[in-house]
């Protein structure tokens, strides 16, 4: 159901038959999709089985782990490491940039920015790292396959844009474990 708030949904159900077993789950949309995956996962083996070597990341799960670093702002996303338990922590180039296309990343599939991607230009702007810093680190990045770099054509000039991927999030949360508890 659909409140006046056309953003905000209040309640869902889910009602699933699964050969004699019958259930419904409802309440909040996030308690009834874990519900339903936990109930899912534990009575389909393949299920529980594919779960195991899956990788991806919801953004829900993003927002929950990296809410007191990264903000989306009505400028685009802001690394802000001066907060509480990380004044002390101290983020290097490659964190930095990391952290910046995780926060785009989160920006676009908000619905806040129409690219997950950014430029250097837009990299180096929010960030204030060295433009030269900024390319050795999305080349050595892109080496290892943290993050994709492509090619958009923007009316009659192309752009090269950079994006974070599944495995870099691996990366960038292992690396942001190793600091702080990042929940």
């Amino acid at each position: 159901m659909i409140s006046g708030d056309t953003n905000k949904i209040d309640d869902v159900s889910v009602s699933i038959q699964l050969n004699d077993i019958k259930v419904q789950f409802s309440g909040d949309p996030e308690n009834v999709l874990l519900s339903t995956i936990n109930f899912l996962t534990k009575h389909i083996p393949e299920l529980r089985l594919a779960q195991k070597i899956s990788l991806n990341y919801s953004v829900s799960e993003l927002i929950d782990m990296y809410s007191s670093i990264i903000k989306i702002t009505p400028e685009g996303p802001k690394i802000l490491p001066n907060l509480g338990e990380i004044h002390n922590k101290k983020f290097s180039d490659k964190e930095i940039v990391m952290l910046f296309l995780l926060g785009s990343k989160i920006a676009f599939e908000l619905g806040k920015t129409p690219e997950k991607s950014s430029p250097i230009s837009d990299i180096q702007t929010t960030t204030n790292l060295n433009p030269k810093s900024i390319s050795s680190r999305l080349s050595e990045l892109v080496k290892v396959g943290y993050v994709t770099k492509s090619v958009t054509k923007e009316t009659q000039t192309e752009s090269v844009v950079y994006g974070i991927t599944t495995i870099g999030i691996k990366w960038l949360n292992d690396v942001m474990n190793k600091k702080f508890t990042v929940r």
